[in-house]
């Protein structure tokens, strides 16, 4: 997860009236590197919409499109109580979710723990004892009893694994690979679901794993709960992905099964891996480092461009370049601290497109205190409006992966619900991202947007809950599609 700042006032509008010469040819060239124009914006389009459909088929493509095995959307009157269980980069999240008689609504409670950085790269069986540890106490401290093993029923328990893994079934999820800073060894190809519930029954908790699901998946399902529109998910904050319902009898890769060819079923896109081949994507030399001195080179291309992990570190290497090897800014500064691979995020671009000062002060104080580099006026303004190309950049980008989704299944109006730190606080993130989609689109002017990308409700919480009461309900009508361990259930 990215931190970022507190909302300020709307900004200033930068003025290039008393840059250099120099350093103005500098700004063009940037903009001539990170600008994103219509055609650009639709050839990516097209190209996305190819790769979508190759995911899908038995032979698979760049872009895992997993099948999820959640059977269709909920109705609006699912109840009961479920737990929620929350895995992503920076927290760990425990939530009960009460789902009530009245339609669309819901009641939860929350604790978040933090996930210690020594687990992410540390032993398989010490994370999930944390995990375990964590549920306990959440379960002890809201329902106050002392013997867990006297609660009458057990909760089932929605588990958002936020990472790539492939499912032959609801409660279960080969890991295919690490992101977010995670890299434990001995993971990667297992199926997570047994490493849990192993730690679970360690401990003797009140608790049934019901289903295992991505936060995309559970942002489209916890937005279409409360908005029947939504029609996608999305995430844009670490990382970025996708999810949207498919028919059964458009995703060859599961048509050994024979399920129902109009039976819904969410595909959990991870489109963050689209272009790993560098075909369309409009690569910058900084995104050619970046994806070179990743851990894992050559994966997670479309991500790298436009997840906030990578927008902080984007900037820094241009303006590294810029000192070494362009136009001298910073001359005569220490910049030790800027050199640092990953030492700015993208709450620093957030911070700096933010400054609502003409002579851009606040940024020159937030170069100050962070990085101990004292920049002149002409220096801010470039700066200033590198982070503005950057964040559109990425805005733009984001708007053709909703946009290719749009177009394989032909929607022509629906609500996307999208979630993660880089839409909800990003500055004119949203605005930037529809923009875009009126591009690919050619919308007209001045009519309402027929596609309208909005905050989300709670996917990994709400939606995990959502998806655990799914799958209850069609062990209860007989539809076993995906689910492997009915015990408990009923």
């Amino acid at each position: 997860m990215v931190d970022f700042p507190p909302r300020r006032k709307p900004s200033r509008k930068g003025s290039m009236a008393d840059v250099p010469k120099d350093l103005l040819e500098q700004i063009k060239e940037l903009e001539r590197l990170f600008t994103v124009d219509q055609p650009k914006l639709k050839e990516v389009t097209d190209h996305f919409v190819k790769e979508l459909d190759k995911g899908l088929s038995v032979e698979g493509g760049s872009i895992p499109m997993n099948p999820t095995w959640v059977m269709g959307y909920p109705d609006g009157y699912e109840t009961g109580t479920f737990l929620a269980l929350d895995m992503g980069g920076t927290n760990l999240r425990v939530c009960e979710i009460i789902l009530p008689e009245e339609k669309g609504e819901f009641e939860i409670i929350q604790s978040k723990y933090r996930m210690p950085e020594e687990l992410k790269t540390g032993d398989s069986e010490e994370l999930w004892e944390y995990i375990a540890d964590c549920l306990q106490q959440f379960i002890e401290y809201h329902h106050e009893v002392e013997d867990l093993e006297q609660m009458d029923n057990k909760l089932p328990l929605g588990f958002t694994f936020s990472f790539p893994a492939t499912q032959e079934y609801i409660d279960n999820g080969v890991l295919q690979r690490w992101t977010k800073g995670f890299d434990i060894a001995g993971v990667e190809g297992k199926d997570v679901a047994p490493l849990f519930e192993a730690a679970i029954e360690k401990r003797k908790l009140p608790i049934k794993l019901g289903a295992l699901i991505n936060d995309t998946t559970g942002t489209l399902i916890a937005s279409h709960y409360t908005d029947d529109t939504m029609q996608i998910g999305c995430i844009f904050g670490t990382g970025c992905n996708a999810a949207y319902m498919e028919n059964c009898g458009s995703v060859p890769k599961i048509a050994h099964y024979n399920l129902p060819p109009d039976m819904p079923i969410a595909i959990n896109c991870e489109y963050g891996a689209f272009d790993n081949e560098h075909v369309v994507l409009p690569r910058t030399p900084y995104d050619v480092i970046i994806d070179e001195d990743s851990p894992r080179p050559g994966q997670q291309s479309f991500e790298k461009m436009i997840a906030g992990l990578y927008l902080g570190e984007l900037f820094r290497l241009a303006l590294i370049d810029l000192h070494d090897n362009r136009c001298k800014i910073f001359e005569g500064q220490d910049i030790s601290k800027l050199r640092k691979a990953y030492s700015l995020d993208a709450s620093f671009l957030s911070f700096i497109e933010e400054d609502p000062f003409e002579n851009l002060s606040e940024t020159g104080e937030l170069f100050a205190k962070e990085l101990s580099i004292q920049a002149n006026k002409p220096e801010l303004e470039l700066c200033r409006r590198l982070a503005e190309l950057i964040g559109t950049r990425a805005a733009r980008l984001s708007a053709c992966g909703v946009a290719a989704i749009c177009k394989k299944k032909n929607i022509q109006s629906c609500h996307v619900g999208a979630d993660g730190s880089v839409f909800n606080k990003y500055p004119h993130f949203k605005a930037r991202g529809a923009q875009a989609l009126r591009e690919i689109f050619d919308w007209p002017k001045g009519k309402r947007d027929p596609i309208d990308i909005r905050a989300a409700e709670d996917g990994s919480g709400v939606g995990a809950a959502l998806i655990a009461a799914l799958t209850i309900k069609r062990v209860k009508a007989g539809n076993l599609a995906g689910i492997r361990n009915t015990e408990g259930m009923i």
